[in-house]
């Protein structure tokens, strides 16, 4: 086809330019000049066809599947730089013979080469990173974090492009800028030294299953307190409760320490430590009058009449002088709140009873006795464990006078008002 073209063109301007003295020489440079453009329109149409009507079938037949690959595929424009192939394949076989025998066709070769490169890197990319969405809506992306690995072979695909591409222009040998790379090894080792600790870091932390993305982290050097919503070669990105964004170095995840809260997510239950300060002034024996009035709360009057014969029994057994307060056993309303307290979040339907579970004393210190709640929600979502914990105390500081105690608190501009001087 292309021999047939050059003769049909030689004859039309052979008849035109060599009667008017022209040497053949400039004949058929003209020859080729037009077969040059030929082609190159031809490649344009090629061009325009693959990634029109050709990549839109491509797009349609991909969304007649029931798989999500190739529609990421399509996404990610993998078949759209796949195209780009189409008009290179042309100008590369059409060009070859019109250019034989002349200084310009290893230039051609040349030029084609650096672009096939630059197609097939771009080609790769996409691919890689069309691999990575795939990955991403798969169930283990939730515990294994590929980004850092992706971008080293990103980085690799660029590095080899590069030489390659060098080699091409400049008529070298690979081997030949990789043997200057030794040189500058301590040069290279120092500016890309946080991708190399990156990697590495990367390596661990995917090994060691330290972080993963969506976990809950804490490290409060960098200021993160959120969600972690990228892990990248050099950086880890934390979303903050507040909706900032906090970027920690990949390597200080493995240096220096922080606290993972994904095991309380899979644990399917949040701690509620916190404790109420119960004046001293306000604890004391229990009467009779007290114990009727608390065997009137059914969620511990059974416990109440069971501890009563229990120290009735002991103290029968014992001989013990009940007229005076200190001898024997007595129940205690500082006792018998923690009782009611335990009753009340052994029967809440948002308290796990398989978890621990204390209610305790501290020490007493100069603000009160604390009575610490210790126990696990069964939801650990923030807002609805917020909530839970929030019903709970609201109940135990309203019912702490129910048993003749006092929340201890520090004196108010009110208090100090009803000071008679």
């Amino acid at each position: 086809m292309i021999e047939y073209l050059s003769s049909y063109i030689n004859k039309i301007i052979n008849v035109t330019l060599l009667q008017s003295g022209i040497t053949e020489a400039v004949v058929d440079a003209l020859v080729r000049g037009c077969l040059i453009l030929l082609v190159l329109c031809l490649s344009w149409f090629g061009y325009k066809i693959a990634q029109g009507p050709l990549n839109r079938v491509l797009e349609r037949l991909s969304g007649l599947t029931n798989q999500q690959w190739d529609d990421v595929l399509v996404e990610k424009h993998v078949f759209q730089r796949l195209l780009n192939f189409v008009p290179l394949i042309l100008i590369y076989v059409l060009t070859t013979p019109i250019l034989a025998g002349t200084q310009l066709l290893s230039l051609s070769q040349t030029l084609i080469s650096v672009l096939f490169l630059i197609a097939g890197m771009l080609t790769v990319d996409s691919l890689l990173n069309a691999l990575m969405a795939i990955y991403a809506n798969s169930a283990i992306s939730k515990e294994v974090s590929i980004t850092p690995f992706v971008q080293v072979l990103k980085l690799g695909l660029y590095f080899v492009t590069g030489i390659l591409l060098l080699s091409l222009l400049l008529q070298k040998t690979p081997l030949y800028f990789l043997s200057g790379l030794g040189a500058l090894t301590a040069v290279l080792m120092f500016v890309f030294k946080d991708i190399l600790m990156g990697f590495v870091a990367g390596i661990q932390l995917i090994a060691n299953n330290m972080v993963a993305p969506k976990n809950w982290i804490e490290m409060p050097k960098y200021g993160a307190d959120g969600d972690v919503i990228e892990i990248t070669l050099t950086t880890v990105k934390v979303q903050n409760f507040d909706n900032t964004i906090t970027t920690i170095p990949t390597y200080a995840l493995i240096n220096e320490s922080f606290k993972n809260w994904r095991n309380m997510n899979l644990s399917g239950g949040r701690r509620i430590k916190r404790y109420v300060n119960i004046d001293l002034s306000s604890i004391k024996f229990c009467d009779s009058e007290m114990l009727e009035h608390f065997k009137c709360i059914q969620l511990i009057s059974k416990d109440i009449q069971d501890r009563q014969d229990e120290i009735k029994a002991h103290n029968l057994e014992h001989n013990v002088d009940v007229s005076t307060l200190v001898n024997g056993r007595r129940l205690t309303n500082i006792g018998v709140f923690r009782s009611y307290v335990e009753a009340y979040l052994r029967q809440h339907p948002m308290i796990h009873n398989d978890m621990t579970f204390l209610i305790r004393q501290l020490s007493p210190r100069e603000n009160g006795l604390p009575i610490e709640i210790y126990v696990f929600c069964k939801d650990t979502n923030w807002t609805i464990y917020e909530a839970v914990q929030a019903d709970i105390f609201d109940h135990i500081l309203a019912v702490v006078p129910e048993f003749n105690l006092r929340v201890f608190q520090e004196p108010s501009g009110s208090d100090f008002q009803k000071i008679i001087i």
